[in-house]
């Protein structure tokens, strides 16, 4: 291909030649790109070298060396000795070494250095951290001290004891960060130390699923290894960590997301000072007001969020928040998907009385709550839903199921019996109606609902009989609502409030 290529252009080239000996028209022959100079684009500077060259020192690669339990598959077969070599005798798993890497930032000249959490963490199950190790960009290394860490928002913070003062950056203010904002990255991503790239804000306070996501979305490339690394503005402060990328292949595909400073910056001076991140809690198990919820309720979506349990003795039921209310504000801020429920408690001073507004069957009520200390994780999950069981439930009499819940919803249900309660193992004085069968083509069956559920109320009212239900369904259908909402309960769970999409008839 090249000796083709450099045929066709000594003919040009020779064309050329020959135009130009028997043309005397043709003037002197200039390069398209000579003494060319693009614009920047208003706002950006004509070159982004200035700001790097004093940047790049204060950004670190960071690499840990850990040590993973590795099972043999064939252990236990003919072939175990064949693909087990190293195996540990009895079967037992081998250890072996493995390595991650990721970026960080200096943040002070003693040597205190920002990353991801996961960038520190051990990356399997069985897997341990035996090291941590920073590299300067002038190849200096030095071992790390792992001085806090915040799971929850993925920040941690590192110590290492240099041997001069060492060049940092400081945070700046991430609050005034605007969609079309330049920002730069400067990471090692793929374990290529030292990568800049440059882009825009593409939005702000994006949720990603995660508790107190409230990341800054970027166009400009992230890949892995960039985990950790800062996005600077273009004053040169550190706004964002780099945390995470939306991609189905793993590479850059212009969604990066980086943990705004706004929520970074206090955390760090926490850990820094080597104290446990505290935050603020209510004891309220939430769902987002999404569009079929909303529709259960006739309320409009997206605008608050619905308790669907409260832990007793906490300060929402001190307070009086019930289960099927829904919180609109917190300290006079509004709930919205851009500012969840989770983060706004998150941030109130544990022990301080914050009025919160709610609705209640459609009345909007104020309340105050004493903020207390959110509890460990594993105190968290006790409160939490357990997993699904099967139930042992054996009635299969439908007769006093009602033509309303059958044709709108697809549930046939039966009121509950003192036998009926004793099989479901569910507390004695609970009432309702037992779910039969569940039509699967329905939203019923779509949503997980099956037979020995109990429904408690539906629309927000008790229901012990077929013939209640029924009226709440019609009632709903009659509002113009396409969902009712249902109080549900299962063996070993709380109960739980679901939305169930009523049947087109």
């Amino acid at each position: 291909m090249r000796y083709a290529y450099a045929i066709t252009g000594a003919l040009l080239l020779g064309g050329t030649a020959i135009a130009v000996t028997t043309s005397s028209h043709v003037g002197a022959q200039v390069a398209q790109n000579e003494g060319m100079q693009a614009a920047a684009p208003a706002g950006a500077p004509a070159s982004l070298a200035d700001m790097v060259e004093k940047l790049q020192p204060a950004v670190v690669n960071i690499s840990t060396r850990q040590r993973v339990q590795v099972q043999n598959p064939f252990a236990g077969t003919p072939f175990g000795d064949l693909f087990g070599q190293g195996q540990a005798p009895g079967g037992k798993p081998q250890t072996r070494q493995a390595q991650s890497l990721g970026s960080g930032f200096i943040i002070s000249a003693d040597g205190y250095i920002v990353t991801n959490n996961h960038v520190v963490s051990a990356g399997a199950e069985g897997a341990s951290v035996d090291s941590i190790t920073v590299t300067l960009t002038n190849r200096e290394e030095y071992p790390a001290k792992l001085i806090g860490r915040d799971p929850a928002t993925d920040i941690a913070v590192l110590k290492i004891e240099p041997k001069k003062a060492l060049p940092f950056v400081k945070f700046g203010d991430s609050t005034k960060a605007r969609v079309g904002d330049w920002v730069i990255a400067i990471g090692n991503p793929f374990a290529l130390s030292g990568t800049v790239t440059a882009g825009i804000i593409s939005a702000v306070h994006r949720g990603t699923g995660g508790t107190y996501d409230k990341f800054i979305q970027t166009d400009a490339s992230i890949n892995q290894g960039n985990s950790g690394g800062p996005m600077f503005d273009m004053r040169g402060n550190v706004i964002g960590i780099n945390s995470q990328i939306l991609s189905p292949s793993g590479g850059n595909v212009g969604i990066g997301f980086a943990i705004p400073s706004e929520q970074a910056a206090p955390i760090v001076d926490t850990l820094r000072k080597g104290q446990a991140v505290k935050r603020g809690y209510l004891g309220i198990q939430i769902s987002p007001l999404g569009e079929d919820l909303a529709d259960s309720l006739g309320l409009a979506k997206n605008r608050g969020e619905f308790v669907q349990g409260v832990e007793p003795g906490k300060g929402a039921d001190k307070a009086g928040i019930k289960a099927g209310d829904v919180i609109v504000s917190v300290a006079g801020q509004e709930v919205t998907p851009d500012q969840n429920l989770s983060s706004i408690v998150a941030n109130q001073p544990i022990g301080s009385r914050v009025p919160i507004v709610l609705l209640r069957n459609g009345q909007r009520q104020t309340v105050t709550a004493v903020v207390g200390e959110r509890p460990s994780e594993d105190e968290l999950n006790a409160f939490a839903q357990q997993q699904d069981d099967d139930f042992n439930q054996q009635q299969d009499d439908q007769s006093g199921s009602g033509q309303a819940t059958q044709q709108s919803l697809g549930i046939s249900a039966i009121p509950l019996t003192s036998t009926i309660i004793r099989q479901l193992g569910i507390a004695a004085d609970t009432r309702g109606i037992v779910i039969t069968a569940v039509d699967s083509s329905t939203d019923a069956g779509a949503k997980g609902l099956r037979r020995g559920d109990v429904i408690i109320t539906a629309n927000n009212r008790p229901v012990a009989t077929q013939a209640e239900l029924d009226a709440q369904v019609k009632a709903v259908s009659a509002q113009g609502r396409s969902a009712i909402l249902l109080q549900v309960l299962r063996r070993g769970q709380p109960a739980v409030f679901l939305p169930v999409r009523l049947r087109d008839k």
